[in-house]
């Protein structure tokens, strides 16, 4: 029994083979099946097998080692279990130099339990840079291959054990150069896989240059090897996630990637999976295949999406591989979040081209599926699905229609509610560009949807990003004389109010500078105007800003002024004498003297 064999091992009395055998046959056991590992963590295995470590004796440590790695590297463990008590970790560092085996295990330990930022920090801070580094040129390839995976997980989107790394050296040689010999063809795929995890998280990171020949020349033909059809759909999987990763930000890499060994068509193949029935002889490969097959695509579309983020020529060539667009349009209803994920970033990266709007979007009318994922999707699908959607509603994209009649100003006012800033965000920028040159009936469609309400609530949200779209929502809607003065006669009182309440905030120039242009176009209506005319406070704002320090804000309150004086409209006498007296023709005389030419000749 497990508790008997637990109590053996605790024993102080019992010999230390004794030990050793018990903590062999609980390695043993922890082999097995994940109810068994359960069951042993119920018992409080690894305290007993932590306190095995304080023994002196070298074969009982390693038989310890062995059976806590077992433990840890199953699903059911959690990490956290490592980090209870600080003297575990710095106990485990020790152990580095007791025998080959303690650093395999160890190792191996390290790589499976550092989860995530605050670990990576937990190890770095215990030494494990310096400790680790020297395995890198152990004789045995278990230990090489077990530091080398330690490192992929420490520098993983850690700019601080990255910027480390790149000065350490071992035996006189730098570790990117050590990384990059690990890289070489004639090397066990695993180990070319995991150097190059290495050097792209330290290029990520800033830690090497995107240009260095290790990146260009190494580590970049290294991953696309990775994703050719000679290689086992795991390390496809892998190979293509981490180019994705590499190239994601630096446009340079992305033209490299798109033409070094075909890399557009070789990632096509990944869609075909499971193969066709007649092919499969074998139950288990199908099994194995089915298993891979939404890794497969998840990655693929990863890859595209990443190869097609800035280059027009790379986009074509992505949606002219074989039913490309079928495939997104599959990927943004299939059943696995993960993949719907990747397939909706895809297509954002796709639809960042205004060619492509304009004809494979609209020609498999991308927009319905789209629509459909933004139903109470989880928040991070909403995010690059609503970002996707504000690049269809722009003016010359031709699915700007067909998605206003599916019901999207309603489904965007209710995402500019949402607690999630990028949400709102893109509400709200979708909502701009929908009232972007659009008929009246759309503009006050979206004004009965946002509720005044929720119009100042924007208005007053602490993010810059959102008040600035909202600004270029209004102005959007306050544009051609009809609607203005429609609009106005709507909602005029509460649009002078939000103006004002901007115009006397703590804002920046740009803010400022937007609304000015927004009573600009409200000036420009032909009824409009009046509420300009008989608003004392804005009409001092206007006078204020004509002599502001800044010269763009100048000039937005001077074609306020100007819209409200044309001589042959209606009413411009009044207009101008009631301007003459407030001193505005002064304020002109002075800037005609003006050192900038543009305010000069306005």
């Amino acid at each position: 029994s497990v508790s008997r064999l637990l109590y053996l091992l605790q024993q102080e009395t019992s010999s230390t083979e004794l030990r050793t055998e018990c903590a062999v046959v609980l390695g043993s056991l922890a082999m097995g099946t994940e109810n068994n590992v359960k069951s042993l963590l119920d018992c409080h295995i690894i305290p007993a097998l932590l306190q095995g470590l304080l023994s002196p004796d070298l074969k009982l440590i390693e038989a310890c080692l062995r059976c806590l790695r077992t433990i840890f590297i199953s699903p059911v463990t959690s990490e956290d279990l490592l980090y209870t008590d600080a003297t575990v970790i710095s106990h485990l560092m020790a152990l580095l130099s007791r025998s080959q085996y303690t650093q395999e295990y160890i190792c191996q330990i390290f790589s499976h339990c550092c989860k995530g930022p605050d670990h990576q920090t937990i190890l770095f801070n215990h030494g494990a840079v310096q400790n680790i580094a020297r395995l890198l040129v152990s004789t045995s390839y278990k230990v090489r291959m077990q530091a080398l995976k330690c490192f992929s997980v420490l520098a993983f989107e850690n700019p601080q054990v990255s910027m480390t790394l790149v000065n350490v050296s071992v035996d006189g040689e730098l570790l990117p150069q050590i990384f990059v010999k690990m890289l070489q063809r004639d090397k066990p795929i695993e180990m070319q896989l995991t150097s190059a995890k290495c050097l792209t998280s330290m290029c990520r990171a800033g830690a090497i240059r995107t240009d260095d020949s290790c990146i260009i020349l190494k580590t970049l033909p290294c991953l696309v090897r990775m994703c050719s059809k000679e290689r086992l759909l795991e390390e496809r999987v892998e190979g293509a996630e981490t180019l994705a990763y590499l190239i994601e930000t630096d446009v340079e890499l992305q033209r490299i990637a798109s033409i070094t060994d075909h890399l557009i068509v070789m990632l096509a193949d990944y869609f075909k999976y499971p193969s066709s029935v007649s092919a499969i002889t074998d139950i288990k490969r199908l099994d194995h295949d089915l298993k891979h097959a939404h890794e497969l695509r998840q990655a693929a579309f990863k890859l595209y999406a990443s190869l097609g983020a800035n280059d027009e020529d790379i986009r074509k060539k992505i949606i002219e591989t074989e039913n490309m667009m079928d495939r997104i349009v599959n990927g943004l209803s299939e059943p696995g979040i993960k993949v719907r994920l990747a397939a909706v970033r895809c297509l954002h990266s796709l639809s960042r081209s205004v060619q492509q709007l304009r004809t494979s979007f609209q020609d498999h009318a991308v927009w319905k599926p789209l629509m459909k994922v933004l139903q109470n999707a989880p928040n991070e699908i909403l995010v690059v699905a609503s970002s996707t959607l504000c690049n269809l509603l722009l003016e010359f994209s031709p699915s700007k229609e067909p998605i206003l009649e599916s019901g999207a100003i309603e489904l965007l006012c209710s995402l500019t509610q949402s607690e999630n800033l990028a949400l709102r965000v893109n509400g709200i920028w979708a909502l701009m560009n929908m009232a972007f040159q659009a008929e009246q009936k759309i503009k006050s469609d979206i004004l009965r949807g946002l509720s005044t309400e929720q119009l100042f609530q924007l208005l007053s949200d602490s993010d810059v990003n959102v008040l600035m779209k909202t600004l270029g929502l209004l102005r959007n809607l306050l544009s051609t004389r009809p609607h203005i003065d429609h609009i106005m006669s709507t909602h005029g009182k509460q649009i002078m109010q939000a103006v004002t309440l901007i115009l006397e905030g703590e804002h920046n120039i740009e803010v400022k500078e937007q609304t000015l242009c927004i009573l600009a176009n409200i000036a420009d209506g032909t009824t409009a105007k009046e509420l300009i005319m008989t608003n004392d406070d804005i009409l001092q704002k206007i006078k204020y800003y004509m002599s502001h320090s800044n010269a763009k804000l100048q000039l937005a309150a001077m074609f306020c002024i100007s819209n409200l004086i044309w001589n042959e409209e209606e009413g411009s006498q009044e207009r101008q004498d009631k301007l003459r007296d407030m001193g505005i023709v002064d304020i002109l005389h002075k800037l005609s003297q003006s050192s900038d030419p543009n305010l000069c000749d306005k």
